[in-house]
């Protein structure tokens, strides 16, 4: 092959694996319904396969890879014979056309693994052997660990088969919908803008009037006041007049730019929309391969694949959704005889559900299995360490349910390819809460679960209320408001130890935003009515919480910009926006800042006049970033801070001033937290210091060790929040 070959050959490989996915699709797709057996569909479907692997042979041919031209080869033969009927479509044959199109997939896809000739090669005599001599289908015993489930490469395919469609670069479609996003920014700048020429009109119609009065003749005096000189005559009308022009000029403008910007916007938004089915259609394969594999008798039912969504949202919640439907199968659906014990069908159902809620999306995946045993649940958090024997007895049944979602909680005993290390329905939580969502978990025992997410329809834009607390601007998403009130003192109630106020004829727990983020009680902008305050009703996965706020400004158009991989995961905020006074505003989790809100303790108010001391806390940390972030949450909280990078450092602190509590990393060098403890218990002036062991350190023996040593808290940052480092500082001083 001279050099002109190889060339056009780089450029035509590019093109056949995107063609080529395509076809896999197809073909993956019709032996899903061909094993179905419906003998309506089975002959149209068994030539679609037919045509769709003779083309991409066709398409291989032309490129130079044999190894797939051959094994399509094999393909159309057992297609053919399907046709002929001269051999039925068995488990067995089936099987080894999933694995040639696993095989293909591989190889378009430039995997080493699959490219081995000796591979390919047993894998097209057994299609042969196959169709030249077909087994009895009862003797046929799939062996589930031959199972892969499905091929990566087949998983990944998103691309809609849409008639009328061109494919872009995703990339440059996301650069494109950065920049379009950009735009809205100037939107806001000129809407702000308008607003500050507005009150500058407004100042300077307020001077003229009070020259007006100034030179207006007192009574009784029949002389006239001294006019302003000429030029001051000749200008001040012109310049009312050119403002006036300027103002009317800049609203137009605005109203212009602002259509304009929302039409390339929405447009962009559009482009990036893909149908869930883009998503949804590799389950049909997934659910039949981990059904073999466990043995059991699934059936999958999907409604809503043809609602549009984000396509970074159908990225981000693809795994979670692999996740749902295979602890469905493993953990919810049991075997055949066991169905049959029940008086259940042999078969379970499983039920993928999208539905379109305003801007934001639900999808719900559903068994009729066993359901969840929360006293299961129970035993297996305490078996993990995840939570303390005294504190299960207090758990209803929610609070049980929840604890599934903790990493490290599983109710299976034994670990396999499908579960058993408990981190599915924890990936599944962090992922949609990193999309600003919920999930909300559902079962009766014996009858089934479901599990429903909420995320919101596009990552780009979305409506929010921009609120004040102290002297920070934050901005709450409209979908997660219920309504916004003014609420008085006397509608406050106590229950049960708690603040709460009516709300639709029920008690619903209220809330300071200030406390939930730990922010310093300062004065705030004046109100001139004190008896009422202003509150926002926030929903989120069907609970309720009132949340009072200093004051709620206005409604407006956001742009979500990310924290940065510096600040990935930052508990009660899910992003920031940019005003359009320039100031960066925080976005408020609203799922964080409920599950923050119900664990903040009331604390009695002190008496009036009584002075407060400022407590003193030594931080103890060898890592800059983690050392900075300790401090800042600290001293939002009223608290005086001193930092230490590691254990000399800080008990050389220690005896030359005077603190109520030391916040300690463990792993530091020359003096380890365990060890500056130990040394801090071991001192009499010392030994009654409260000391908080903060670590990534999680297993049982380093616990037991920090108890050990004198730590009077432990807390392991892998489920660091700021709520309960606060807690645990104001109970020990």
């Amino acid at each position: 092959m001279d050099r002109k070959e190889e060339e056009l050959l780089k450029q035509l490989l590019p093109m056949f694996r995107i063609e080529a996915q395509d076809h896999l699709k197809v073909i993956s797709s019709g032996l899903i319904e061909i094993e179905k057996g419906d003998p309506e569909k089975l002959a149209a479907t068994i030539e679609a396969v037919y045509r769709e692997s003779h083309s991409l042979k066709g398409a291989a041919r032309s490129v130079n890879l044999t190894d797939i031209v051959a094994v399509c080869q094999s393909m159309e033969n057992v297609f053919s014979c399907f046709k002929r009927k001269a051999v039925a479509p068995s488990s067995q044959v089936l099987d080894l056309l999933h694995q040639a199109i696993d095989c293909t997939a591989g190889i378009v896809a430039g995997d080493v693994s699959c490219s081995d000739k000796t591979g390919i090669g047993e894998l097209i005599h057994k299609l042969e052997k196959a169709i030249q001599k077909p087994e009895v289908e009862e003797e046929y015993e799939p062996d589930p660990k031959a199972s892969v489930f499905i091929a990566p490469e087949v998983q990944g395919i998103l691309t809609p088969g849409v008639a009328g469609t061109v494919r872009v670069s995703a990339a440059k479609l996301d650069e494109l919908l950065l920049l379009s996003e950009e735009m809205l920014l100037i939107k806001l700048a000129a809407a702000h803008r308008t607003v500050e020429l507005k009150e500058l009109k407004n100042s300077f119609v307020r001077w003229k009037k009070e020259k007006a009065k100034a030179f207006k003749p007192a009574a009784g005096q029949g002389k006239k006041p001294e006019r302003m000189d000429g030029d001051a005559d000749s200008f001040v009308p012109a310049f009312e007049t050119g403002l006036t022009k300027l103002l009317k000029a800049l609203e137009n403008d605005q109203r212009s730019f602002g259509t304009m910007v929302d039409a390339l916007l929405d447009d962009m938004k559009k482009t990036l929309m893909l149908p869930c089915s883009s998503l949804l259609e590799i389950f049909p394969r997934l659910v039949r391969d981990l059904s073999r594999y466990t043995g059991k008798e699934v059936e999958l039912s999907i409604d809503g694949g043809g609602i549009e969504i984000d396509r970074r949202v159908l990225e981000q919640i693809k795994d979670p959704l692999i996740h749902l439907v295979r602890n469905c199968i493993d953990h919810g659906i049991e075997t055949p005889r066991e169905r049959e014990k029940k008086k259940k069908p042999r078969s379970g159902k499983i039920r993928i559900a999208v539905f379109s809620r305003d801007s934001r999306i639900e999808i719900s995946v559903s068994d009729d299995g066993a359901g969840i045993d929360t006293a299961g649940v129970k035993s297996a958090a305490q078996r993990s360490g995840a939570i303390s024997g005294n504190e299960i007895e207090g758990l209803g049944e929610s609070e049980a349910l929840d604890l599934v979602f903790r990493s490290g909680v599983t109710t299976s005993r034994i670990v396999t390819d499908i579960s058993g290390r408990g981190l599915g329905l924890a990936i599944v939580k962090e992922k949609v809460e990193r999309l600003s969502g919920a999930v909300v978990l559902d079962t009766r025992p014996g009858i089934g679960t479901t599990v429903a997410m909420m995320v919101p329809l596009t990552l780009a834009t979305f409506r929010g209320v921009l609120v004040t607390a102290g002297e920070h601007l934050f901005v709450v998403p409209s979908a997660n408001i219920e309504r916004v009130a003014r609420i008085g003192k006397e509608q406050i109630k106590t229950v049960e130890n708690r603040e709460t106020v009516s709300f639709n004829d029920r008690a619903v727990s209220l809330v300071r935003l200030r406390d939930v983020l730990g922010l310093k009680t300062g004065a705030g902008r004046p109100r001139a009515d004190d008896s009422t305050m202003e509150a926002v009703m926030l929903v989120s996965a069907g609970k309720h919480m009132a949340v009072l706020v200093d004051e709620v400004l206005q409604e407006q158009e956001c742009l979500v910009k990310g924290l940065g991989s510096q600040l990935s995961r930052v508990r009660n905020i899910s992003g920031a926006t940019v005003l359009g006074n320039g100031k960066v505003a925080p976005i408020l989790n609203v799922a964080d800042l409920m599950i923050s809100g119900s664990k903040i303790v009331p604390t009695a108010v002190a008496s009036a006049g009584e002075p407060q001391k400022t407590r003193s806390v030594l931080v103890v940390e060898d890592s800059i970033t983690a050392r900075t972030l300790l401090k800042g949450i600290l001293e939002s909280a009223g608290y005086e801070v001193v930092t230490a990078f590691d254990g000399v450092d800080a008990f050389a602190a220690l005896k030359t001033g005077r603190f109520d509590l030391v916040v300690s990393d463990v792993e530091m060098p020359r003096m380890d937290g365990f060890e500056l403890t130990a040394k801090i218990r071991d001192d009499r002036g010392l030994s009654e210091l409260p000391v908080v062991l903060v670590t990534a350190l999680e297993s049982r023996e380093d616990r037991e060790r920090g108890i050990d040593v004198g730590a009077n808290a432990y807390i392991v940052k892998s489920s660091f929040e700021q709520s309960n480092l606060l807690e645990v500082v104001r109970r020990l001083i």
